[in-house]
């Protein structure tokens, strides 16, 4: 089995002839990324070997849903991880990112009754066992697509590790945590007010109800007191619920309630006698001062029914149907059950008045069916215990977050959290290990089915609880129970804890602050050191993407038709740390340009390297005192680019946004557009020792560019690298480059800097004149300005750069001339013979026309105080900017046409 090299083991010097097969006139990542990507797979390169001596560094991934497909924010989370694997990976370390995927409980039980429905068949009709047969059935037909997909992204994980939260292990770990809880008494099972899918039939944990605001109402219903002295309103926005109504509360405090405590009420409809009640909980600002207490359908009521001891009476069923407790409702759906009781309260005069209503209604994560608070037998972990050590551990700093405006909501949560509901009324998911005995009632909670009842003895009465366990009850021993857990495993011990996890802020209670704790309990450490929140992908109106609004772009249809690598570049390159992304498919062609720009670019120096090329790298810095000026300075940009990439990959950094832009502004800026056309006139010229300095800085430039780039773009850098005299193996696999600080020059850094300027001031004169690049230029430079002998000493190059046909230096500034500054050096574009004055005349006049009314309409603008006093101040800025950009332009415009006009 090959594995994961040592890239030290490379930093040797070498000589290689050129390869024979130079790269193909453009590249084509349908040709490339399926091949590379195999290549690097069968070898073994993304597996980690628990028997080596290195450090290691480990990420598990957040497991996608077995019934998930590829979205953007995959796109955006694994590219991320993936990132760092290949970095670290590159930098010597014994790399494992751990995958798998989640069962997805709720999810892929609806995927499966959906499928079924088709045939007319419901999961009841074919039992419990039949109908698990079909989910094994779907996931082994269907569970590997977004394993396939991450794999067409780049994805490096180690596919031989791969795992599945029901898989045999990871079902031992479950139980193994579930009954080890339960042992310690965090595990316990009660009534409570629970958050209920009527359309799923279970409970859901508070996380996975979603609130989204509505516009409801406030019914406010007059209940009579039994002395026949009046009445008490209430309001409520569920007005169905009051059928379940066993008070009315008042607090204690208000007066206009104080001496109506104790007596009772007639509940509408029903005419059940209820009390009146004093509780601190009642708000006296909220409706009427008085509200109902229905203990069965309310989570505050249910705590004040307790206070109270008060009954409580459920008025529907698990289908949200209203049962026999709702009296004259009966079988009635819960909500058509609210329009007649309202038309009835109406009927019979006891309906006060309905105001309009704004209120946030929970809705099920996965069917969008309105939650029902509902009062049921459930499992719960006590969670107070188990958050001591994950809270401590983000306040010591032992666990850090970035970016870290996530701390603060993550330790609101922790200290403010509830008991979590663990059990779901599904088929699928990993069924509680709790067993009740049908002789006497004893329930007993153990790994494996007991042989007898551990009370009265019976062996042929005991029963397994239906229920089956919270989806993230698996998902929460994810970072140990993948690596061996409860078995004491050379993996568990080599690569436990983790190093870093990357996942989006949206689950940070579902799962990360679950993780930690879970950590602690049954690992006594913290799982990971780092957590990093991804960005958000919204679409060019800044909505997040969603198949429901139909923004989302299929990344797949997106990697067909840019490649992987493009798709890779532009998510990462828009995602600066902390800031959600603007997405579209066509930015894409960003990261297609700049991969092509590099193919192109690297292609040309193969071509030109010369049949008799040998490439000789020592281990030192073998450009740094070699080679022209040029190749000098490609040299210490390289390993500036080096020094910063590193930087802000460094552990806790994770600023990929602005390493990409180091290595991208170093590739396509300073290599590709300077250096290249810098080395043209030695890399044409005739043989000797400058252009084999040249030829051989080429290639080390552009080998240690693409190992910079590879953890980003890894197909193309790939296909590139192995092409390149000198390469050995897999680039995957070689070397992540070494900052040499000897080969930084950064005197000779600024004195390029200045040539790069120079050019840039002529280039701009060019275009102010809309002369031709073909055209050759005369400059003349003023004698007196600090840069005046930069034009000298650089003249060669400047002229090659800028199209030059002679620079002059001159004492005086020369009439007929166009004028540009380099800081305070006077550079004069000589203007005779290259300009037809009257029309250029004509054209830069009406330039100064437009700037004229432009600068007018935006000054009246700035003038009117009104405006200025109600308009954002971004936009009076914005103005102002503007302004100032056009007199300065309308400045430098007059200057010329006064030039022009001596033609």
């Amino acid at each position: 089995m090959t594995t994961q090299n040592s890239p030290q083991s490379e930093q040797t010097s070498r000589t290689r002839e050129v390869p024979q097969t130079p790269l193909d006139k453009a590249y084509s990542p349908a040709l490339v990324e399926d091949r590379r990507y195999q290549e690097w797979e069968s070898s073994g390169a993304f597996h980690a070997e628990e028997t080596t001596v290195r450090p290691t560094f480990t990420i598990v991934i957040p497991p996608p849903n077995v019934t998930g497909m590829l979205t953007m924010g995959h796109v955006l989370n694994n590219t991320l991880q993936d990132i760092l694997i290949r970095y670290h990976r590159m930098d010597g370390q014994e790399t494992l990112w751990l995958p798998g995927t989640d069962h997805a409980g709720i999810a892929t039980q609806n995927v499966v009754e959906k499928a079924l429905a088709k045939e007319k068949i419901n999961r009841h009709q074919l039992g419990r066992e039949k109908f698990l047969e079909h989910v094994w059935a779907w996931k082994e037909k269907y569970g590997g697509i977004i394993i396939d997909q991450l794999k067409r992204l780049g994805c490096s994980c180690d596919w031989q590790r791969e795992r599945f939260t029901m898989d045999e292990g990871l079902s031992r770990a479950v139980q193994e945590s579930f009954v080890k809880l339960y042992e310690q008494g965090l595990i316990y099972k009660g009534k409570y007010i629970i958050n209920w899918c009527p359309r799923c039939r279970t409970a859901l944990s508070d996380e996975e109800k979603i609130p989204e605001d509505t516009k409801g109402h406030l019914w406010y219903i007059k209940y009579p007191l039994k002395s026949g002295k009046g009445y008490v309103t209430v309001a409520t926005t569920r007005p169905e619920t009051m059928l379940g109504d066993t008070a009315v509360a008042v607090n204690p405090e208000d007066d206009r309630f104080r001496a109506l405590i104790g007596e009772k009420l007639i509940l509408p409809i029903l005419q059940r006698e209820i009390p009146i009640i004093a509780d601190d909980f009642v708000d006296p600002q909220f409706g009427t001062g008085a509200v109902k207490v229905t203990p069965a359908h309310d989570p505050n009521d249910f705590e004040m029914g307790r206070r109270h001891s008060l009954p409580q009476i459920i008025v529907m069923d698990e289908a949200g149907v209203m049962n026999d407790a709702a009296g004259p409702y009966k079988g009635v759906e819960r909500f058509k059950c609210r329009e007649q009781l309202v038309l009835d309260l109406q009927e019979k005069g006891v309906l006060e008045k309905i105001e309009d209503h704004a209120l946030a209604v929970g809705h099920c994560e996965r069917c969008n069916t309105v939650i029902e608070p509902y009062l049921s037998d459930q499992w719960f972990v006590k969670m107070k215990p188990l958050a001591e050590k994950a809270i401590e551990a983000v306040k010591t700093g032992k666990l850090r977050f970035t970016p870290e405006r996530w701390v603060g909501v993550y330790l609101h949560w922790m200290e403010n959290i509830r008991d979590w509901c663990i059990s779901r009324q599904l088929w699928w998911g990993h069924r509680i290990p709790a067993y009740t005995c049908g002789a006497c009632s004893e329930v007993m909670v153990a790994k494996e089915h007991p042989k007898a009842c551990k009370k009265c003895g019976a062996t042929d009465r005991l029963t397994q609880d239906e229920d089956v366990l919270d989806t993230w009850f698996s998902s929460w021993l994810w970072p140990f129970s993948t690596l061996g857990w409860p078995d004491e495993t050379l993996s568990l011990r080599k690569f436990y804890p983790t190093d870093t996890l990357i996942t989006g802020p949206d689950i940070i209670f579902f799962w990360v602050a679950r993780m930690v704790m879970a950590g602690y309990a049954f690992m006594g450490e913290c799982p990971f050191h780092d957590v990093y929140f991804t960005s958000i992908v919204r679409d060019m109106k800044g909505r997040k993407m969603s198949k429901s609004l139909g923004n989302s772009p299929d990344p797949l249809e997106i990697i067909a038709k840019y490649g992987a690598d493009a798709l890779r570049f532009t998510v990462i390159y828009l995602a600066p740390v902390g800031q959600d992304i603007r997405f579209s498919a066509d930015k894409v062609e960003m990261g297609r340009n700049f991969a092509n720009k590099l193919w192109n670019a690297s292609r040309f120096v193969l071509m030109n390297l010369g049949e008799d090329f040998r490439l000789e790298i020592s281990p030192a810095c073998a450009s740094s005192g070699r080679g022209s000026t040029w190749d000098r300075w490609i040299v210490s940009r390289l390993h500036g680019a080096i020094e910063q990439t590193r930087k802000c990959l460094a552990d806790g950094q994770y600023r990929f946004n602005d390493a990409l832009k180091t290595v991208y502004d170093f590739i396509w800026d300073e290599f590709c557009d300077w250096y290249i056309e810098m080395s043209k006139p030695v890399l044409f010229g005739p043989d000797g020792p400058d252009k084999d300095a040249l030829r051989q800085t080429l290639v080390e430039v552009i080998d240690g560019a693409l190992r910079l780039l590879h953890p980003f773009m890894p197909f193309v850098t790939e296909e590139i690298w192995q092409k390149l005299p000198g390469s050995s193996g897999m680039l995957i696999n070689a070397a992540f480059p070494a900052f040499d600080g000897a080969c930084v020059n950064v005197p000779l850094e600024n004195e390029v800097r200045d040539v790069m300027e120079a050019v840039r001031v002529i280039r701009n004169l060019r275009a102010s004149a809309n002369i031709s690049p073909a055209k050759k230029l005369i400059i003349r430079v003023l004698n007196s300005g600090s840069h005046a002998g930069l034009f000298q000493e650089h003249a060669a190059m400047i002229r090659n750069l800028a199209g030059v046909e002679r620079i002059e230096l001159v004492d005086a500034k020369p009439a007929k001339h166009l004028i540009g500054l380099m800081n305070e050096t006077e550079v004069c574009l000589n203007l005779e013979g290259l300009i037809d004055a009257p029309p250029e005349i004509a054209r830069i006049s009406a330039e100064i026309a437009k700037l004229e009314k432009e600068i007018e309409r935006i000054s009246v603008k700035l003038a009117d105080t009104g405006f200025v006093a109600k308009a954002p101040a971004e936009v009076v800025d914005g103005f102002r900017a503007s302004l100032d950009g056009y007199r300065i332009q309308n400045e430098k415009l007059g200057l010329y046409l006064a030039e022009l006009r001596k033609l």
